[in-house]
């Protein structure tokens, strides 16, 4: 038999002092998904649903603030990219921007480097939304740079349309 509902304002303190620590500790890490499967997952007995567990931890991501260990933003510097891509197997063949998305950071894009011999696409950045960064131009000026730099050509097929479906490079 489930267990009572619970109001919104009490679904954290519903959960045992256990598990807020655990959550508390995911949050800290910026770990998102595992807050709220922790959260889902502890508070099912108690009526707190996906929802409410996502609330839950947002609430807990606003109270600790600046102390969340963020992800480190990939650098997009020429420097750095050129030496993630000195050490990938094979000829670097083209520098390609992707969007990709996800229901944290919503639309993203992915800078690849598309290699052959072997034939194969290598991660180099992520670029996500900032207030003052839109993804797809900083994606654009650093794929440039790198693919000049590297005597190769740069493919974005659809910097102003997020969307999985826009046409990959082929040599």
């Amino acid at each position: 038999m489930p267990g009572a509902q619970t109001q919104d304002g009490d679904h954290w303190e519903a959960l045992p002092a256990g598990i807020r620590a655990q959550v508390d500790g995911y949050v800290l890490q910026d770990s998102l998904f595992p807050a709220v499967k922790l959260v889902w997952d502890a508070g099912r007995a108690c009526g707190i649903g996906l929802h409410e567990a996502q609330r839950v931890v947002h609430e807990r991501y606003v109270l600790h603030g600046a102390r969340v260990a963020r992800t480190p933003e990939s650098p997009l510097d020429l420097e750095s990219l050129t030496a993630l891509v000195s050490g990938l197997p094979g000829r670097v063949a083209a520098i390609e921007a992707v969007w990709d998305g996800d229901t944290v950071h919503d639309w993203f894009v992915r800078l690849l480097a598309i290699t052959d011999d072997p034939a194969e696409e290598r991660h180099l950045a992520t670029v996500y939304s900032r207030r003052d960064r839109d993804p797809a131009e900083a994606a654009t000026e650093a794929g440039r740079t790198l693919a000049d730099h590297l005597g190769v050509p740069f493919h974005f097929p659809g910097p102003d349309d997020p969307g999985y479906d826009a046409p990959r490079w082929r040599p």
